[in-house]
């Protein structure tokens, strides 16, 4: 009888100190996701991550902190890794495209600061102006939805179109045109292609990012957007790191003196900086 009174406590005791062991091991990550010390950013070939990796890593490297970037080829697959936990976090994309990916995808990506943004501009290989805009004229814009819309808008704003009051003005589409008095002739299609095609268009509208890799010299851009809140780049984790303190200390990067500093060196004019980050 003593013998099993005995193995019953000795069983209780393990029970309990298993318990506790589990209750800290649940709280480690979180500890963890807020004090590490060890960054994973998504990268691609583009101006946002060159600029991350040249201004920002350098100021949170002098703070303790490693960064490791890890290569996608396309924004997509970025958001899914980074919804997934396999990267901290990307400085590629603006709100728009956040909250199209997180309704979409059950995801829970969360913008917490702008950054420097290129803007989408309108270019031209045939003519030199845009006063040269004649009826009929061709005009290529990007197909996915947000830089659709956002290119629309810049056609309105130099007075090529005009778009309905009532429209998205984060879904724009050609329905939403209501004045085309130079009876434009658009072709919407891949953003990547339209560079390569720039010869076969009187104008076309590209946006910064794509500008930026196809090597086109922003200065000679006819005429630039007016960036609308929604399409400002951000940097973007997930919802439960928001607050952490590496997610913080990349915020702080962005709006530090150094990089003001690094900016006001080296912005060529291919840079549109919020207010804040100037």
């Amino acid at each position: 009888m003593k013998h099993n009174i005995i193995k019953k406590i000795l069983a209780s005791v393990l029970a309990i100190t298993f318990s506790l062991g589990s209750a800290a091991c649940s709280k480690a990550p979180d500890n963890a996701g807020s004090e590490k010390k060890e960054i994973v950013y998504s990268k691609s070939q583009g101006p946002y991550t060159e600029l991350f990796e040249a201004a920002i890593v350098p100021i949170l490297e002098k703070q303790g902190y490693t960064l490791k970037g890890v290569d996608f080829s396309e924004l997509l697959t970025a958001d899914i890794a980074l919804n997934d936990g396999d990267v901290d976090v990307n400085v590629e994309q603006h709100t728009a495209y956040a909250e199209n990916f997180n309704a979409n995808n059950n995801g829970d990506l969360t913008p917490i600061s702008p950054i420097p943004t290129v803007p989408a501009g309108l270019f031209s290989v045939n003519h030199a102006s845009l006063d040269e805009i004649s009826d009929g004229a061709k005009v290529a814009v990007p197909n996915d939805a947000a830089n659709t819309a956002r290119c629309y808008l810049m056609l309105q704003k130099i007075g090529w179109i005009k778009i309905s009051d009532n429209a998205d003005l984060t879904a724009i589409t050609q329905d939403d045109i209501t004045e085309n008095p130079h009876n434009i002739v658009f072709t919407e299609m891949k953003s990547l292609t339209i560079p390569s095609a720039i010869q076969d268009f009187d104008y076309v509208a590209i946006t910064g990012s794509i500008v930026y890799n196809a090597g086109i010299d922003a200065s000679t851009a006819l005429a630039n957007e007016d960036i609308q809140d929604h399409l400002v780049l951000q940097v973007v984790v997930k919802e439960k790191n928001k607050d952490s303190e590496w997610a913080k200390a990349i915020v702080d990067a962005y709006h530090s003196e150094e990089f003001k500093k690094y900016l006001k060196e080296n912005n060529n004019g291919l840079w549109w900086v919020p207010e804040g980050l100037q």
